[in-house]
């Protein structure tokens, strides 16, 4: 009887086991689980049976303890797999309930001396396990595989061996166990194969949920081993416009790749199916086999295919995404009314060039702005002048060589950036061109306008060489170029590299000068032209600017009055002028007037009389030794307030001079109705002097001041013959290079001293 026992329970341990090791695989089945623990309790109770009937009474002992729970143990974990075989959950409680059910019964037996009571009960539940197990395999669940339909007679089968226990009683243990040995093996035998069978229909269902899905995927997919396709879903069909498998092959993938990039893929197809490589990735322009362009986007990665490795590529047809981004990319470069790229283009082309950093390769950039183009707006409307604009863009296209480019910077502006390694002689031609276009009218809705440009030509690497100093040099040199009337250009200098840059940092360093007292005066003497004698001073502005040096009057006047500052700077000139002059009074007990000159807009201030007068106060100087000198062209743009101004100055006995006289538009109504005292010839009218026309011109006006009882002063004297002839045609003062330069205050202090001898005596330089 021992034997047959440690079988059982041997055999039933090797199962156990077994069962438990495959439920580790697949926790999800968990009836085998729950059997194989039944499997290692029922090897217990084949081994505390056998310590019950041991001769030794303590081994007896532990085993009638321990055979009631493992007995009523292994039915329950019995009754649970079925249980979870059939997916009927049974709680938590019922367990308990039925295992200590078992396990009292059982060990009731064992006290009451009656093991085949306990036997019997046991075999009609394990019995009735079976039955039901068999009736839900065969009855409510006709979708069970066969294998598990097995299971149900084998547990009846169980059930029904434990009553030959019964039966015989002792005799019948040994054969009991034996058939109950060969009935567990079977029974262990059928859940492997049910577990595998469970398995392989999972791995099944997960194959065609993931087929499915690959034929439903919105990308393609490539499965490719050693340069041959092994598998390609539907939707990478479509992508190449193929219809079959068969029809697609590496030829039609990689007939649209460049050669170079062809070689770089398959070398990246090949590590990542070794597994040298994760993965890789590519995109590009390719053909459809109907020859449409598709832009797509591949992803490599290692799979396995049919026991071996190999390559799996997703692809993305990105055609829409991809032309909405060149779309938006050509938006951004590209002026919308045009189509010519636009100032973002040029920069990027400007900085493509110069970063290059090879100054051999040289280029030409010319910025071409369109003259007055705010007459066409105002005139015609907007309309108008977009077709305008367009109207040059066009013909300006046309005009120049398809090498070069042609861009619109935005409103009336466009640049030409000329093809590399292009010097002057293609700055000549690009200008020429222009020129040559524009001499003809552009034809704009019906009509035909003629237009004016003004061009700035800077060279690479000669005028700068950043992209920022390259541009500011030709469009300093485009806006010097508008200061000669119709279509011009200009070649930018070097220090047309600073630009606007430039002039921006004057304007900064202009209002700093006017508070640290950096502007002085020098002093111009003006000639009697008779007697020789000091007549007047012009007084004339000076900045020496700190670390620069001495700035020109044209460009400090001009800013000063880009900024608002020609009040302040002209005020500060005014008092030291008066100041000068009471400090020379001071000295010498008299003086000579002193003229200084009044800009345009300090004209217009209604206050300007009133702000003179409190000057003259301040430094107690009379007025009849100040002389303001206007301009011709200020008098005549604003000349019904230069009437009052004028009339307020003389009234208070300031001298007012018209400067630059002859350059402007005056009338004699104008030089009736101001109340001046004297006109200056400007230069361009002495320097022609002594030909006969300039004479004529010169002897004109002083006839005509002498009518209107005004003095006349000839101004950029510079030889003798000039002064007979100013002096000849009737100029009471000459004043020029010949007398003096502008002097400072020393020097012109010397003058008048000299001026103020008994003994008068012509001078043509400063005394010394």
């Amino acid at each position: 009887m021992t034997y047959p026992l440690l079988l059982n329970a041997t055999l039933c341990c090797v199962m156990g086991c077994t069962l438990l090791l495959a439920w580790r695989r697949d926790p999800s089945l968990r009836f085998v689980g729950t059997w194989g623990a039944a499997y290692l309790l029922q090897m217990l109770v084949a081994l505390t049976y056998w310590l019950s009937t041991a001769s030794r009474p303590d081994w007896r002992a532990i085993g009638n303890l321990l055979l009631p729970v493992a007995a009523g143990g292994y039915t329950t974990l019995m009754v649970v797999g079925v249980g979870h075989l059939i997916a009927h959950r049974i709680s938590g409680r019922w367990i308990v309930a039925l295992l200590l059910g078992l396990a009292m019964i059982n060990a009731t037996a064992l006290i009451l001396q009656a093991p085949v009571w306990a036997h019997a009960f046991s075999a009609v539940i394990n019995t009735m396990v079976g039955v039901v197990c068999t009736y839900w395999l065969f009855r409510n669940n006709p979708h069970t595989p066969s294998s598990e339909k097995w299971i149900g007679p084998l547990l009846i089968t169980l059930g029904l061996n434990q009553f030959i226990f019964v039966a015989v009683q002792e005799a019948g243990v040994a054969v009991q166990a034996t058939v109950g040995s060969l009935l567990h093996v079977t029974l262990g035998l059928v859940l492997l194969y049910a577990t595998m069978q469970r398995a392989t229909a999972k791995v099944r269902q997960a194959e065609q949920k993931l087929g499915h899905l690959k034929e439903r995927m919105l990308q393609g997919i490539l499965i490719i081993r050693n340069s041959q396709i092994l598998y390609a879903n539907p939707t990478c069909l479509k992508i190449y416009g193929v219809l079959q498998m068969q029809d697609l092959t590496l030829d039609t993938i990689f007939k649209s790749i460049p050669h170079a990039e062809q070689s770089a893929m398959i070398s990246a197809l090949g590590r990542v199916q070794n597994g040298q490589q994760t993965d890789a990735r590519y995109e590009g322009l390719r053909l459809r086999k109907d020859g449409k362009s598709i832009w797509l986007c591949y992803q490599f990665f290692q799979t396995e295919w049919a026991g071996a490795s190999a390559a799996q590529i997703l692809i993305s047809d990105d055609t829409q995404r991809h032309e909405s981004s060149q779309a938006l990319l050509i938006h951004a470069l590209h002026d919308n009314l045009t189509g010519l790229p636009n100032r973002v283009a040029l920069l990027n082309t400007l900085r493509e060039r110069c970063e290059a950093g090879a100054e051999s390769e040289t280029f030409v950039l010319i910025v071409i702005d369109i003259d007055r183009f705010k007459l066409f707006n105002e005139a015609h409307g907007h309309s108008l002048g977009d077709e305008v604009l367009k109207a040059f863009a066009h013909a300006l296209r046309a005009a120049i060589d398809p090498v070069h480019e042609v861009l619109r910077l935005g409103g009336d502006e466009f640049a030409l950036v000329s093809a590399p390694d292009t010097d002057g002689s293609t700055a000549v031609t690009l200008a020429s061109a222009v020129r040559q276009l524009l001499s003809a009218p552009l034809r704009v809705l019906g009509k035909e306008l003629f237009i004016d440009a003004s061009m700035g030509i800077a060279l690479y690497p000669h005028s700068a060489r950043g992209v920022e100093s390259l541009l500011r040099a030709a469009n300093t040199a485009m806006h010097v170029a508008k200061r000669t009337p119709g279509t011009s250009h200009k070649l930018a200098e070097k220090e047309f590299e600073r630009g606007s840059s430039n002039a921006l940092e004057q304007e900064q360093a202009l209002r700093t000068g006017i508070d640290s007292n950096e502007f002085h005066l020098v002093f111009q003497p003006k000639i009697n032209a008779q007697s020789g004698q000091l007549s007047s001073f012009e007084a004339l502005a000076c900045w020496s600017r700190p670390g620069v040096g001495k700035i020109s009057p044209i460009e400090f006047i001009a800013a000063s009055e880009r900024t608002g500052l020609i009040s302040a700077l002209g005020t500060s000139l005014l008092k030291q002028a008066c100041h000068q002059i009471a400090a020379w009074h001071a000295e010498f007990g008299t003086c000579v007037p002193v003229a200084v000159n009044v800009s345009p807009l300090q004209l217009l201030d209604p206050g300007f009389p009133t702000l003179v007068g409190q000057i003259l106060k301040t430094y107690d100087v009379e007025p009849r030794w100040l002389t303001l000198e206007i301009t011709e062209s200020s008098a005549v743009q604003n000349l019904d307030q230069t009437i009052l101004q004028v009339a307020q100055l003389h009234s208070m006995g300031v001298h007012v001079a018209m400067d630059d006289f002859g350059t402007g538009f005056s009338s004699l109504n104008m030089l009736r109705s101001l109340r001046l005292h004297t006109v200056k010839i400007d230069r361009s009218l002495i320097t022609p002097l002594p030909s006969k026309d300039a004479v004529a011109v010169v002897n004109a006006i002083c006839q005509l001041a002498q009518a209107l009882q005004l003095t006349v002063v000839a101004e950029g004297v510079e030889t003798e013959d000039q002064a007979t002839a100013a002096r000849d045609a009737g100029c009471t003062e000459l004043q020029g290079f010949l007398y003096a330069m502008p002097l400072s205050v020393e020097d012109a202090a010397a003058w008048l001293q000299q001026s103020l001898r008994p003994t008068p005596q012509r001078q043509h330089s400063s005394p010394g």
